[in-house]
């Protein structure tokens, strides 16, 4: 056994680059390719991987540190030299090339290739390698539900193999490799952990690294060759428009053959590969089924490490209505509801939705599958109240103002929520407090032909009811025309949507999140109302309350509907 210092490596420049994160410690065991450190230059991050095998005796920086080309990384403890790969024994040499050759093709006007060595076909003996359940962020007992394959079958990559589920979520665990199934080691309802084994798969062993390799760089006619293709070797992984690295074992014909390092740099120059994460990383990713848009990186500047991915998967399994919506398209790891060809059984179209159709689509979905909805149906007696708004026609025609009955139900819900303050509040992610409003904002939903919009009443208890009356006309007419600001749609406290002659005796209205509570109104009709001892018709206006049951009791719930009713029968009341 010998110590050696591994240095880094021949990055093709004299300036200093930050260390972001030491992905090893003393003790580990690094195989070739294994990832080290991570570098970061003002361009671009690279991961540097082991250019031998052995044990992690010392590391030599920190996160911080600045370093350059040759500068001691970390203490080695290594076999033989008999031990150590072929391809181990001139790391610098190959590296450096390819750091160059990467930083020229990214610089150069003109598509610099490499000369072409004959490649050494690729073995054909075959490999029987045992597949373990993966890292499940901690999780243990884990039951088996579904096994998906059986001896026999031809699996490929990221195929799924069993179905397991713990006593909140479920989740399949993907071949890591294509190959045929020789032999399955558990069954339905067995208990398991990271590392059990799952199966045998019999895999194809893919020919030894280095059977490719670069001459010189020789420059390309720009008129006829086409741009290079970046390739990583054999055992490393190469980013491809910026997703998860996929394996490859070679290099095609007119590509440039580089370096674990040289990829990650390609990677990080890449607009495309927005998502900051090392080969290491997108491969457990890859394994867990993980979704890396999804998991936020704790890592330096970002970054995601294997911790956060195998936080985001122990996440998932203990909540897993913590998932977005918009990232698994159905919504909180429901079942996705399949896609049916609707053209075999007659004439279609296909109408793609508006973006204002599809953010609302989004919302309401998160809304319904977060907030714990009540809904509580009542009606008011608005006969004095229509017998008052008609007599104001004149006056309304003369002021140039609509009066509908919406402004003095948005004027009573206003006086409601001062009386109800309970209702004027929204949750805390917390969930451990509420945040009370001093102000009353009430947001009025409006049908448009993009979709729902929902400008909003600004301190709507101050305000007359010509004032209110004003203002909803002149938001509706800006939300037909698309000529809303951000400003006219925040800030509400709570939000109508009316029906109004539309039709309809009650409906079940989405709380509109982070607010507790929505009324929605329907059609108003006469009815015979028992009065003084006698059926008399009345002008009854039904209305639905929904709330979060979080914030709001039932109790609340009704009391503020009584109160609501009261108000939009006797108006006055509205000036106490």
């Amino acid at each position: 056994m010998t110590a050696e210092k591994i240095n880094v490596p021949d990055l093709g420049t004299d300036d200093s680059v930050e260390v972001i994160e030491i992905l090893v410690k003393p003790g580990d065991t690094l195989k070739l390719n294994d990832s080290m450190v991570v570098l970061e230059s003002d361009k671009a991050a690279m991961e540097i991987p082991a250019t031998q095998t052995g044990v992690v005796k010392e590391v030599l920086v920190k996160v911080g540190a600045q370093v350059k080309t040759g500068t001691p990384l970390l203490i080695l403890e290594t076999g033989s030299a008999a031990s150590i790969p072929a391809a181990a024994s001139a790391p610098a040499a190959a590296t450096a090339p390819a750091v160059k050759a990467a930083a020229a093709s990214v610089a150069a006007p003109a598509p610099v290739v490499a000369a072409e060595v004959p490649v050494a076909p690729a073995a054909s003996s075959k490999s029987v390698e045992t597949i373990a359940v993966p890292d499940l962020g901690g999780a243990t007992d884990v039951e088996v539900i579904d096994i998906l394959v059986k001896v026999g079958d031809i699996v490929k990559k990221e195929q799924g193999l069993v179905t397991l589920e713990t006593d909140k979520a479920a989740m399949e665990v993907p071949s890591p490799k294509a190959g045929k199934v020789v032999a399955i080691k558990i069954k339905l309802g067995d208990k398991v952990a990271q590392g059990a084994v799952i199966l045998d798969l019999e895999v194809a062993a893919s020919a030894p690294a280095g059977a490719t390799a670069a001459k010189a760089d020789v420059p390309a006619k720009a008129s006829s060759a086409p741009a290079p293709q970046v390739v990583a070797p054999a055992n490393t992984f190469a980013l491809v428009d910026g997703g998860p690295p996929t394996p490859t074992t070679g290099a095609p014909s007119g590509s440039v053959t580089l370096s674990p390092v040289s990829v990650a740099i390609a990677a990080a120059a890449n607009p495309s590969a927005d998502i900051y994460a090392g080969p290491a990383v997108r491969m457990l990713a890859r394994q867990l089924g993980v979704d890396l848009s999804q998991v936020t990186g704790t890592g330096g500047k970002g970054r995601i490490v294997k911790e956060d991915v195998q936080a985001f998967v122990k996440s998932r399994l203990q909540n897993p209505v913590a998932a977005s919506p918009a990232a698994s398209g159905s919504g909180a790891g429901l079942p996705v509801v399949p896609d049916i060809d609707f053209s075999k059984f007659g004439a279609i179209e296909e109408v793609e939705l508006t973006k204002l159709h599809r953010v609302t689509a989004l919302n309401m979905s998160r809304n319904w599958l977060n907030v714990p909805h009540v809904t509580q149906f009542d009606e008011a007696d608005i006969t004095e109240l229509e017998n008052f708004r008609n007599e104001q026609k004149a006056l309304a025609d003369k002021k140039g103002v609509k009066l509908t009955p919406l402004p003095f139900i948005i004027k009573a819900c206003a006086k409601a929520l001062a009386e109800h303050p309970q209702f004027n509040v929204s949750l805390h992610s917390s969930g451990a407090k509420l945040i009370r409003k001093k102000y009353v904002h009430i947001g009025v939903a409006v049908a448009t032909p993009a979709g729902l919009m929902v400008p909003v009443i600004k301190n709507a208890d101050q305000k007359s009811i010509w004032q209110i009356g004003k203002e909803v006309a002149e938001l509706s007419a800006k939300a037909k025309d698309r000529k809303l600001a951000r400003e006219d749609m925040e800030g509400a406290c709570f939000t109508i949507s009316s029906l109004g002659n539309i039709g309809g005796s009650g409906f079940t209205p989405i709380v509109n999140a982070p607010e507790v509570a929505i009324l929605g109104v329907s059609k108003a009709s006469i009815k015979p109302v028992w009065k003084n001892n006698q059926f008399v018709p009345r002008t009854m206006l039904p209305f639905s309350l929904s709330y979060d049951h979080r914030a709001v009791n039932g109790v609340d719930g009704g009391m503020f509907c009584t109160y609501l009713a009261a108000l939009l029968s006797d108006i006055r009341l509205m000036m106490l």
